[in-house]
């Protein structure tokens, strides 16, 4: 990982898509500041395409495509992506499965999530399950008292046994049935909606993240770039991003836009 500071000038000239993750990439304790909200703003006004790539549910997503200055958001770990048309007033919805499909699996997880807080003492169902339509999130530091590394493998472990795929972001473990994910999402959001194919643009990508649930994202895109807490897990994320910022979060993400914007 090397400083973003000194990432070249001319790859950042390059770069005219965003895709960043939210939870600790934006926010810091939870809480999104003036600071990372004005880069996204700045960001979309000098032209950058600006999507978050999420975990968060639906509910929250319907609200960040209509409200924030971004160009659309994919969310609950590639299950969708919504955009908001300006022109129509309307929202754009599309899904990687269909609707009875999604009714049923939804059965399924709440059994599963259930069955993990039985098993893991400590966890809870996130507060915003309410809100998601095609996954289950456990909560393991969010509105808990933070669990052992051991007990957030263990939460994995119980929804990978299930069938599912299970992932760890900074706060929960996200469980859905289905093999989408956040880059399969991105690559279709950015071609049905901006006519662009990611393979041919991939370089002209920046990718910004902070935990192991990025470490596909970081994986595929050259040029992807975390956020100083991903130190945090630099001993177990699978494929580390490429640059890291000096600063955390929020923060973080701002330099990322402020390096970006310079060259412009």
């Amino acid at each position: 990982m090397k400083p973003f500071s000194t990432m070249p000038a001319d790859v950042k000239q390059h770069i005219r898509y965003i895709l960043t993750d939210i939870d600790d990439t934006l926010t810091d304790e939870g809480r999104l500041r003036a600071e990372a909200y004005t880069a996204l703003e700045q960001l979309r006004e000098n032209g950058f395409i600006v999507i978050p790539i999420t975990g968060r549910p639906a509910g929250w997503c319907d609200q960040i495509a209509r409200m924030w200055p971004v160009d659309g958001v994919v969310g609950e770990n590639g299950a969708f992506y919504f955009r908001y048309d300006d022109k129509s007033k309307k929202m754009i919805r599309r899904y990687a499965t269909a609707d009875e499909l999604r009714a049923q699996h939804k059965i399924k997880l709440a059994e599963l999530g259930e069955l993990v807080v039985e098993k893991v003492p400590g966890c809870a169902i996130s507060a915003d399950q309410a809100y998601r339509e095609t996954d289950i999130a456990i909560d393991f530091c969010e509105d808990v008292p933070a669990l052992s590394i051991e007990a957030v493998h263990k939460i994995k472990e119980i929804c990978t046994s299930a069938g599912t795929t299970a992932k760890i972001s900074s706060i929960h473990v996200n469980a859905w049935f289905g093999q989408y994910d956040k880059l399969a999402m991105s690559a279709r959001i950015l071609k049905e909606e901006f006519n662009v194919e990611l393979e041919a643009v991939r370089e002209k990508v920046v990718y910004a993240g902070d935990s192991p649930n990025d470490a596909p994202m970081f994986s595929y895109f050259p040029n992807s770039v975390g956020v100083a807490n991903v130190l945090e897990f630099e001993d177990t994320i699978e494929h580390k991003p490429s640059w890291i910022t000096e600063k955390r979060g929020g923060a973080g993400f701002a330099q990322i836009a402020e390096g970006l914007l310079a060259t412009k």
